[in-house]
């Protein structure tokens, strides 16, 4: 197979329709130490690749370049979020966005991202694992008010008035982390 250039790489992660001919030329990009995440984008737009493949490419990314692995986590999670949602009910996105948690655990990107993917009409993903994962945040991120804003809103369409106030407080205090009062 012939050496492919990096912007003959770019047009195939961007248009073709043949996973083989995307799998080589991810292959060559990986082997020519291609680090542009811009890059990478084209390829989890594909519109022919199916959540597993972008899976697969996703992890292999973040694997031979650690450096691009939160952006890359995020970038998952924010096409899932656009392309599945209808059929995985935001799952992998969700599950993108831990990931990008764990990547860079102070960011509060991964976790507010996380929050505003929920659909209220549909109830996905369920409301239970965002309010869990934003209370992993807290103890993390470098400025948690906005976490307490987005719990207090969760709460508040879950029907708990006790924790909707309680994170109310604590944004309108913008007070550093401390003990979250258990859920009823």
């Amino acid at each position: 197979m012939r050496k492919l250039t990096a912007d003959e790489i770019r047009k195939t992660f961007e248009s073709s329709n043949e996973f083989d001919e995307i799998f080589d030329a991810f292959q060559q990009a990986l082997h020519q130490r291609l680090d542009d995440i811009e890059l990478y984008r084209k390829l989890f737009w594909n519109h022919m690749l199916t959540p597993a493949e972008r899976c697969l490419f996703g992890e292999k990314l973040a694997k031979e370049f650690s450096p691009l692995a939160y952006d890359v986590y995020m970038w998952l999670a924010n096409v899932f979020e656009v392309t599945y949602s209808m059929y995985d009910n935001y799952e992998l996105a969700l599950e993108y966005y831990r990931k990008a948690a764990l990547t860079k655990p102070d960011e509060h990107a991964p976790y507010t991202a996380a929050a505003n993917c929920y659909e209220p009409d549909l109830r996905i993903p369920p409301i239970t694992h965002l309010i869990d994962f934003l209370k992993e945040g807290i103890g993390v991120v470098r400025e948690p008010r906005t976490l307490y804003e987005r719990l207090a809103y969760l709460y508040d369409l879950s029907g708990n008035d006790e924790m909707s106030m309680y994170f109310r407080r604590k944004t309108d205090e913008g007070s550093s982390p401390g003990r979250t009062p258990a859920s009823p």
